[in-house]
C-alpha cells in the first residue's frame, strides 16, 4: 500500500514558508504608475473585477504578493500569515467573496503595519474602516462587515489562488489605486514596466493633442 500524504501537504492546507520576490526597484517603479496604465500595458488583461476597491478614500499600494486562501468567514491562516511576511509584502487574500463575516480588522493591521506590510487586498470583508484610515493601512475589498470571523478553519499560503477573479501567485506585483487592482507576474515585471513607461509618455502626448481639440488616435 503506498504511502498516505501529509494531510499539511494535501489542497486547502497547504503552506509555503518562502518563495521568490521581484528586484525592489523594479517594485519602486511600478509604484509611481497608475494601475490602468499597467493594465493597458498587459494587452488590458490581469486587473481585478471592479467589485474589488479601495475601502477608504485614497489607499493606495504595491508590492509583492502574499497569498493566503480562507474558509468563507474565517481568518486562521491569515493571522499565521501575518508572521511570514516582509516589509513590503502585500496580503492577497482569497476569502471566497464572503460578505458575511469580517477576516481583517483594526488589530490585525496594527500589526501588519508594525511588520511594514503594504496593504491588504481581499476578496471578501474587513471591519473598522474608520481605524485603518486613520492609521494610513491601504485596503481593497469587496465591503464591510462588523461581524468578525471565526478561527477554526485551514487554508493556504504562498499558493496560487484567485482574486477579483484573477490568478495571483506568491511573487506577483500588486497595485491599487483609484481605478482598482491590478496584477503583474513576477516573472513578466521587467518586461511589463518598460511598455507601461512608454505607454505612460504616450498617453502624455494623447492628452496634449485632445487638450489642443485633435484627435488623438
Amino acid at each position: 500500500m503506498a504511502d498516505l500524504p501529509e494531510p499539511s501537504q494535501l489542497p486547502g492546507a497547504r503552506v509555503a514558508s518562502s518563495w521568490a520576490r521581484p528586484d525592489p526597484s523594479l517594485v519602486a517603479r511600478l509604484a509611481r504608475l497608475p494601475a490602468a496604465v499597467i493594465a493597458d500595458s498587459m494587452h488590458r488583461t490581469n486587473a481585478m473585477a471592479g467589485e474589488i476597491r479601495m475601502l477608504w478614500p485614497g489607499a493606495k499600494l504595491c508590492g509583492p504578493a502574499l497569498t493566503v486562501f480562507v474558509r468563507s468567514g474565517d481568518n486562521f491562516r491569515l493571522h499565521e500569515a501575518l508572521g511570514l511576511a516582509r516589509a513590503g509584502d502585500v496580503l492577497v487574500v482569497n476569502a471566497q467573496g464572503s460578505l458575511g463575516h469580517a477576516v481583517f480588522g483594526e488589530l490585525m493591521a496594527t500589526r501588519a503595519k508594525a511588520l511594514g506590510v503594504a496593504g491588504l487586498v481581499v476578496d471578501g470583508a474587513v471591519r473598522d474602516i474608520a481605524d485603518l484610515e486613520r492609521m494610513g493601512f491601504a485596503v481593497f475589498g469587496l465591503g464591510s462587515c462588523p461581524g468578525g470571523p471565526t478561527k477554526e478553519g485551514t487554508g493556504e499560503i504562498g499558493q496560487p489562488i484567485a482574486c477579483g477573479r484573477v490568478v495571483v501567485a506568491a511573487g506577483d506585483v500588486v497595485i491599487g489605486d483609484h481605478d482598482g487592482v491590478v496584477v503583474v507576474p513576477r516573472a513578466a515585471c521587467a518586461q511589463v514596466l518598460a511598455a507601461a513607461e512608454a505607454a505612460l509618455v504616450l498617453e502624455r502626448q494623447k492628452r496634449v493633442a485632445a487638450e489642443a481639440g485633435a484627435s488623438f488616435g
